[in-house]
């Protein structure tokens, strides 16, 4: 059977099909790099937001338009929109075969492959998607925490930590691969552990991690709240974890965080950045926002507007709020205007762009250590990203030398854009 598999959504969905590519060529299944070459299509959705769900019923109607012609045997979902909305999409999608929620990859394959006893390793099955310098490893499923907007603890369920131990194996089995750069990707990576008997925490993980044979470690989706005792100064001192920090705040009005059940204040959240910066050199901080959530004023936006000017985050993503049915903000009146959601968005990103210009334009002439994610021999030019910067969400150095993949340069920054760098070897 040949299939053809489509990742919607986080980077946490990606590890789970490449758990599901290499679990169903382990079962003797051949996965195709074009849908047109398939007899069953398999879409990994996400159920996130509002605009996550209608791209996905896009992709999964286009997928169906294959089936309608004949080209197509089996269509199936699997993970978080069947996970919740099963039944409404089995009366909207009688095209769709099958159905599957998380954590059901392996009912997939026995599907598949015909085969009801069919088990396997997550870890020795995982099958990379990215490029092999780099991937990204899950140290926990689901969330306990209760932010008021978000639907993951009600897809995914309470957090469940992975033992160290476990991560330690599949860092090894990363590592094997040729892996010289593990993104840790968690919903709240900085709470990790707090369910595990014994309980550990982030910090002991580090430290574990620190004798591994690899040049970059990152790790991603912190809380603010959940920093564990000695996380930073672990950072600070390590040869191995990059300077870099990914802390969504979402707001800093003391209200609205209030209201989305972030468990801090305002200031609060300052100090924690304040000793991030203090503790840990050269560090890039990146966090996201939400705007316009739901009784947010005009003076609340300028209130966190003026303190992304004044604190100048390296990295900065935006979301306008979306108001999602199964949440507890749905019981607040979505009394924000999209028009005004988006003014608010634009103007968030504008202060970003200038604040990103003048920080990469503090760079040029500095010598940085870069990795090469991607070569266009073509064109003879090289991407890459410094270890401020993470895959497929931050900037990139633009080098004009064709150059090898997945290989550490230093390089001598010439030029800086809003978005990019642009240097030379030496």
């Amino acid at each position: 059977m040949k299939i053809y598999l489509i990742t919607m959504g986080c980077s946490k969905n990606l590890v789970d099909s490449e758990i599901l590519k290499g679990g169903l060529e382990k079962a003797g299944l051949e996965i195709v790099d074009n849908p047109l070459d398939a007899e069953t299509i398999i879409i990994n959705t996400c159920g996130f937001i509002e605009d996550a769900r209608e791209e996905n019923i896009e992709v999964t109607l286009e997928a169906a338009e294959l089936k309608k012609k004949g080209k197509l045997e089996k269509l199936i979902l699997v993970g978080c929109l069947p996970e919740i909305y099963e039944k409404e999409l089995k009366k909207a999608l009688p095209e769709v075969d099958a159905f599957f929620g998380v954590d059901k990859m392996q009912e997939v394959i026995r599907y598949l492959s015909n085969d009801p006893t069919y088990q396997h390793d997550p870890i020795a099955v995982r099958s990379l998607m990215t490029p092999r310098h780099y991937a990204y490893l899950k140290i926990s499923e689901g969330c306990s925490n209760r932010c008021s907007f978000c639907s993951i603890p009600l897809i995914r369920g309470r957090q469940k930590s992975r033992t160290i131990l476990s991560i330690m194996r599949e860092a090894e089995f990363l590592i094997q691969q040729g892996v010289k750069e593990i993104i840790l990707i968690a919903q709240d990576s900085t709470l990790y552990g707090v369910d595990l008997s014994p309980r550990v925490t982030l910090t002991d993980l580090m430290e574990e991690m620190e004798s591994l044979d690899i040049p970059w470690i990152r790790i991603h989706y912190g809380h603010p709240a959940h920093i564990p005792p000695g996380l930073f100064e672990v950072m600070a001192r390590s040869r191995r974890i990059v300077p870099y920090l990914d802390l969504p705040i979402q707001h800093i009005n003391t209200r609205i965080l209030n209201l989305m059940q972030r468990g801090q204040t305002g200031d609060e959240i300052k100090r924690v950045l304040e000793k991030a910066r203090e503790t840990i050199s050269n560090l890039t901080l990146r966090t996201t926002l939400i705007t316009g959530y739901p009784t947010e004023t005009d003076d609340e936006f300028k209130e966190m507007l003026e303190f992304i000017k004044i604190f100048r985050f390296e990295r900065l993503g935006v979301f306008i709020y979306s108001h999602e049915e199964l949440t507890p903000a749905a019981k607040i009146p979505d009394d924000v205007s999209k028009a005004i959601k988006r003014e608010r968005y634009n103007t968030l990103l504008t202060v970003q762009q200038e604040i990103s210009l003048i920080k990469n334009q503090e760079k040029v002439g500095t010598n940085v250590q870069v990795i090469i994610d991607e070569v266009d021999k073509i064109n003879n030019t090289s991407y890459g990203r410094t270890p401020g910067d993470s895959p497929g969400i931050d900037n990139e150095v633009i080098i004009p030398q064709a150059l090898t993949q997945g290989c550490f340069y230093d390089v001598t920054i010439t030029d800086a854009t809003e978005y990019d760098l642009i240097g030379k070897l030496g």
